[in-house]
């Protein structure tokens, strides 16, 4: 399930900008509009919820929340990877972590390429603070949004060699979404790559994809019934509880008043023909997983 999905069997983002802290871990605070992170020692973690006081749990808290939606989400982003690599013309790689989050692309494709220069964009205030705590100065993160068409005035380049985007653009509305591409696409250098990776169900399975997204619905309740991960909405009420998270979700409800734009998702077919229409040279599928599926352009 794309993060913003509501999740029917239980069912982003502005502010300021804050300073970068550049620990990878500790607790996250709040005074005004800055948030940073201080270390904690062992003895105040032992008296206190790792949710609250340690910003790696809170990521690991946000990935097997996602990994119930999508249990094969590794396999996306190495593949997502993959393709990143295959394009690549030197050491050199600057790319675009679009609507990011708490910054699980980026951190995994500074893993994979440790020089890389890396932006991440979103808007959800409480996910950016997660990912500016957790990435510190490694990555440069912008707060904007994608339903303006200026939103890339804020980004620090004005092109990039890989743009990267997972389960998250299904937000959009199709004709804004089929006019980012086109942004996308003039962001890119030539031979850079854009993948997306979304739920897109293959229109020649209908019958299969349902049962497999019943499937996958099944799995993903037996995995809350046994308490082996927190449903979207008991992630969100957790990051409510935290004493430093609490006023920025907050301010996520009030750019979300009445939550996020319905799902809209679209084959993988119409995803090719929007990147075509968009300028792209190359367009594909680089990864498939059940009724997921990752798309490239190729500038």
């Amino acid at each position: 399930m794309p993060r913003g999905k509501r999740d029917k069997t239980a069912p982003r983002r502005g502010g300021p900008a804050t300073p970068a802290p550049s620990r990878r871990a500790g607790l996250l605070q709040i005074s005004g509009n800055n948030i940073w992170t201080r270390p904690v020692s062992v003895t105040s973690l032992a008296h206190m919820s790792p949710y609250i006081t340690d910003v790696a749990a809170w990521q690991e808290s946000w990935d097997r929340q996602q990994e119930a939606y999508l249990p094969d989400r590794e396999h996306r982003f190495t593949a997502m990877l993959d393709a990143v690599d295959a394009v690549r013309d030197d050491d050199r790689l600057r790319l675009l972590d679009l609507a990011g989050g708490t910054g699980t692309i980026s951190d995994r494709a500074l893993r994979r390429f440790p020089h890389a220069e890396v932006t991440l964009v979103d808007l959800d205030p409480a996910l950016l603070a997660l990912a500016r705590a957790s990435l510190g100065d490694r990555v440069t993160v912008v707060t904007a949004d994608l339903n303006r068409p200026d939103w890339h005035a804020a980004l620090p380049h004005r092109e990039y060699d890989a743009v990267l985007t997972a389960t998250a653009l299904h937000w959009l509305p199709g004709e804004r979404l089929e006019r980012l591409y086109a942004e996308l696409r003039d962001l890119l250098r030539p031979g850079g790559i854009l993948v997306n990776a979304d739920h897109m169900p293959d229109d020649a399975l209908p019958q299969l994809t349902k049962r497999l997204l019943d499937r996958a619905r099944d799995r993903r309740a037996a995995r809350y019934a046994a308490g082996a991960a927190l449903s979207w909405s008991e992630w969100w009420d957790r990051a409510e509880a935290d004493p430093a998270l609490r006023p920025l979700v907050a301010q996520r409800r009030d750019i979300y008043p009445s939550g996020h734009s319905p799902e809209w998702t679209p084959p993988v077919s119409w995803h090719l023909s929007a990147l075509t229409a968009a300028g792209f040279a190359e367009v594909g599928t680089v990864w498939r997983g059940g009724p997921d599926a990752a798309v490239a352009g190729v500038r």
